[in-house]
């Protein structure tokens, strides 16, 4: 009968002839899964397992690798020798890489990680650098990333060379600019974009200089988020754009020429359409009942923070849903300002009091804050407009203690003519 301890030494030498034995694929495989700091622990686990970590093709550098035990995030001067150890006991290419560095921090110097990037392939590069200190200025080495398909870059600066012509591999871009700091200008984001033939999807968080207005010319561009102010971009070609996301943030600058109508008149392909923050509603001028087109691609529409109590906003939404003629999916979360006082009922009363018909719409979501006038204007339009409706939810947003409007607000709706004999409401508290 074989001792314990022969047993156990028995097992361990399994173990680790276990390890010593796994296929070079499955050791990649098992590091790729394991957080960065992790992966480098592996390294303990036997001298051939030692520098196992260094040839792994994708690399994220975040605040999990430079937060301590205590939860204390390194000064930047550590963070730029963290990052120079690695570069130092690197074998192999890296296709993916993402530095993200958050917090107080100051930009670390990463020069020479950009220049080693650009000698070992890099596919997919992330730059998420902190805002609180100036844009970091993109090296020329920058500019020769040219297998790049994944672009992400937050608060850098962006000075093409005369002779850059555009990373001609690139599928998806995305940037968080303030360009009021000289970090691009508006032309030369036009260019950059423009040269990038095969993008599919952009992303754009930015803060431009008042009157300011980006072409966007991408003739392959399929999804498109643009965060800031509306008035500042013109999609001027974009004939395969299929969902669009628009938030506006920051200040809103719209400038006084904005047309609403001729904003959304490119966009034949359209599938998607979310909006969020519909403040350049009241910047919007004259709005008409309907577009003079109809997008009938649209069949999906998703509108956050809708003010109930704006006119402005409201007519805004109702003119694009009119316009929709096939839309199937629609998703509003709503809210009710506190100004009563200043509210036009009647006329946004008229505005509910829609004479359009939606033969297509099959699911509505509603986010509500109370149950007021307004909301219920809404459902009561929705209900009776919408012949293949099939599920209505609404969401209440409302305290505890007043389960009782929640109860009269349900059997009131119990009231209202429905068009479709199978649509089901519910409403979730």
């Amino acid at each position: 009968m074989m001792h314990p301890k022969a047993k156990e030494h028995r097992s361990l030498t399994l173990h680790v002839d276990v390890l010593r034995n796994l296929p070079e694929n499955v050791i990649d495989a098992i590091l790729m899964y394991l957080p960065f700091r992790d992966a480098v622990r592996t390294s303990i686990l036997s001298n051939g397992w030692r520098y196992k970590w260094c040839r792994l093709p994708e690399l994220t550098l975040d605040d999990a690798v430079w937060t301590t035990k205590n939860k204390v995030i390194l000064c930047t001067s550590k963070i730029t020798k963290i990052i120079s150890h690695i570069l130092k006991l690197r074998a192999g290419p890296i296709t993916k890489f993402v530095l993200c560095v958050s917090g107080s921090r100051s930009c670390p110097k990463i020069d020479d990680l950009i220049y080693f990037l650009s000698r070992n392939g890099i596919q997919h590069l992330v730059l998420r650098l902190p805002f609180c200190g100036d844009p970091y200025k993109l090296p020329s080495s920058f500019f020769k990333c040219l297998q790049l398909r994944h672009l992400t870059l937050q608060n850098c600066q962006i000075l093409p060379p005369p002779a850059f012509t555009g990373f001609d591999r690139l599928i998806s871009l995305e940037l968080s600019l303030n360009l009021s700091d000289d970090t691009i200008s508006s032309k030369l984001l036009e260019s950059l974009i423009s040269q990038c033939l095969l993008l599919e999807h952009l992303a754009l968080d930015i803060v431009v200089s008042y009157n300011d207005v980006i072409e966007i010319n991408a003739p392959v561009l399929k999804s498109f988020d643009f965060a800031g102010s509306l008035s500042s971009i013109f999609l001027k070609k974009v004939p395969l754009l299929a969902k669009l996301s628009l938030t506006e943030n920051g200040d809103i600058l719209v400038a006084e020429n904005w047309d609403f109508v001729k904003f959304f008149e490119s966009f034949s392909a359209l599938e998607h359409l979310l909006l969020n923050n519909m403040f350049f509603a009241a910047n919007a001028g004259k709005v008409p009942t309907r577009l003079p087109f109809n997008l009938n691609c649209v069949k999906q529409l998703d509108i956050s923070n809708l003010d109930l109590y704006d006119s402005a906003e409201v007519s805004c939404a109702l003119c694009l849903i009119r316009s929709f003629q096939y839309l199937q999916y629609m998703e509003i979360q709503a809210y009710c300002t506190d100004d009563i006082a200043a509210l036009d009922l009647e006329e946004i009363e008229v505005e509910l009091s829609s004479d359009a018909t939606f033969n297509h719409l099959r699911e509505v979501k509603l986010e509500l804050t109370n149950c007021s006038i307004i909301e219920m204007l809404l459902i009561k339009l929705l209900l009776a407009k919408s012949p293949v409706l099939v599920r209505m939810l609404i969401k209440l947003y409302m305290p505890v203690k007043e389960s009782a409007s929640v109860k009269i607000f349900a059997a009131e709706l119990t009231k209202f003519q429905r068009a479709s004999p199978k649509a089901v409401v519910i409403i979730e508290h």
